[in-house]
């Protein structure tokens, strides 16, 4: 026999669904959206996002790419702003995200920071990020970190995203980049393959489960209290 849990609301603890982590495929082709965090006219970044756009199409997803510029700052204008709502429809529309950003000053750029910023954590009953995969990357002007990597990975978790396990960093970008601003073989090209692969691997596997691996049991439990805190309202 099981120990007692007195903590525990066992009405909002549901038994593990293994056929729900086993749903019928989507055959649609996967949906990416792609963040860069730069304006600089010649960005590597930039320049990095079109990489992985051509190398995702490559592997069969529909891939779309956010221009930051125009993106006002967080809280400089509403939520009604046309970039804005570019952004937030683009984040609703994706099953899959890619954050590339600079390393500038040890940590990602403000402009990475602020696209992040403007992605609510809710919409009403719509969690914009909840449940989507992404991937982040990064490049930086001197020697190989994760400085960037490492707090995108923070902030994907913060959105309730699934954060692929793999991820890449590019060091002295300005060298791995040939006049047309295609990424050279190297290396670094070939973990850049190596995170797009795995990001189209773990968007097939999860999308479809997605809304049953990010059902919680504390969430469940706030939502009932909350319903029958509404009805109590209604029938006075």
């Amino acid at each position: 026999m099981s120990e007692p849990l007195p903590a525990l609301s066992r009405e909002h603890l549901n038994p593990i669904d293994a056929e729900a982590l086993r749903p019928a495929m989507s055959t649609h082709r996967p949906r990416i959206l792609i963040l860069y965090g730069s304006l600089r006219e010649v960005s590597y970044s930039r320049l990095l996002a079109f990489e992985v756009r051509r190398l995702l199409e490559q592997l069969g997803c529909e891939v779309r790419l956010f221009d930051p510029a125009g993106l006002p700052l967080p809280d400089e204008a509403p939520a009604s702003h046309p970039k804005v709502q570019e952004l937030r429809d683009l984040s609703q529309w994706s099953e899959g995200q890619v954050w590339i950003s600079p390393e500038r000053h040890g940590a990602m750029t403000g402009i990475m920071k602020s696209q992040i910023d403007w992605i609510p954590l809710s919409l009403g009953s719509v969690r914009p990020t909840q449940g989507k995969t992404l991937a982040v990357m990064e490049v930086s002007g001197g020697s190989q970190s994760f400085n960037a990597v490492n707090q995108m990975r923070i902030l994907g978790r913060w959105m309730r995203m699934i954060t692929i396990p793999n991820q890449s960093s590019v060091a002295k970008a300005f060298q791995e980049f040939d006049a047309e601003g295609r990424m050279k073989p190297s290396s670094y090209y070939d973990r850049v393959v190596d995170v797009c692969e795995e990001l189209v691997k773990f968007t097939l596997l999860t999308r479809d489960a997605s809304s049953y691996l990010t059902s919680r049991y504390s969430e469940r439990k706030e939502e009932a209290a909350a319903l029958e805190k509404r009805v109590s309202l209604n029938s006075i």
